[in-house]
């Protein structure tokens, strides 16, 4: 069996993705995606009719998530009250962004 995937199906791929690839690396990338679609060729041995594809490993999951309501929270000074720094109201924190001083 020949290949599953061309260099032009993987640059779309990369394209989308966001990858930026030379034409070395799109070449290579080729040949593994290939080897990884390839490894799959086992499961055609299998007949499959009627097998309803599977989604999630565990069936059946319902979400367990509580309601959203509203419930009584702090006072804005409550919260800041052990905050090691403050500016406005607000905690202030470093920048991380490389511009000097708290934000």
């Amino acid at each position: 069996m020949g290949p599953h995937l061309t260099e032009d199906d993987v640059r779309g791929i990369a394209e989308v993705a966001r990858i930026g690839l030379t034409e070395d690396e799109l070449a290579r990338m080729t040949v593994d995606l290939n080897a990884i679609v390839g490894s799959l060729a086992g499961i055609f041995e299998y007949d499959l009719e009627g097998v309803s594809p599977t989604f999630h490993p565990i069936g059946g999951l319902v979400n367990v998530m509580r309601e959203d309501a509203e419930t009584p929270s702090f006072a804005q000074r409550q919260a800041l009250s052990g905050a090691p720094h403050e500016q406005e109201g607000f905690f202030a924190v470093p920048s991380i962004l490389g511009e000097d001083g708290d934000r």
